[in-house]
């Protein structure tokens, strides 16, 4: 009994030991989620939406996740990604840029755009969904027309974000409720 007890314990403090040299993008002071502002790539992407032009709009980044139903994440021009909301799009009035089929027998696919950023028109309907697939609730966005800026755009949230197509988006930014 002493030897299993010694050897799961050996077990879970190399376990521990080999987990603390693994590197990961942590962010800021270890705060997963928080890049830093002073990295090169931050400071770019902070002036390039310091650029951006006023207007009634929105900026969307698509964020595709095997199975779910919501489009992805959109902030008004001149706001930082940790202030989007992932949302789900109402198509009552137009379809979002890949409404095609999950499966297609040719060609693109249903989320084939995934990290792509348009300039959506539209609005909230101050409707909440539910995407059974994610056990979210998220804001409805109405889209009425949607432009693509970016095929492109690089990271999102910090410079080497890591996706995955069958994992739900980060934690951050926190979804406003």
């Amino acid at each position: 009994m002493k030897s299993v007890s010694l050897s799961l314990l050996a077990a879970g403090l190399c376990s521990l030991a080999l987990t603390s040299c693994v590197t990961t993008d942590r962010g800021v002071a270890g705060v997963p989620g928080q890049a830093d502002p002073n990295h090169p790539a931050v400071r770019q992407r902070a002036a390039e939406i310091a650029a951006e032009p006023p207007g009634d709009y929105w900026v969307g980044r698509r964020w595709w996740t095997e199975g779910t139903r919501f489009w992805g994440y959109l902030r008004r021009p001149g706001q930082p990604w940790s202030q989007a909301k992932l949302v789900v799009v109402n198509e009552t009035v137009k379809h979002t840029p890949d409404r095609l089929p999950e499966a297609p027998e040719a060609g693109p696919a249903h989320g084939f755009d995934h990290n792509y950023e348009y300039r959506f028109w539209g609005q909230f309907t101050g409707q909440e969904v539910y995407d059974p697939n994610s056990n979210l609730m998220l804001p409805e966005f109405l889209l009425q027309d949607y432009q693509l800026i970016n095929a492109t755009p690089g990271f999102l949230f910090q410079p080497g974000e890591r996706y995955n197509p069958k994992r739900l988006p980060p934690k951050f930014p926190p979804i406003p409720r």
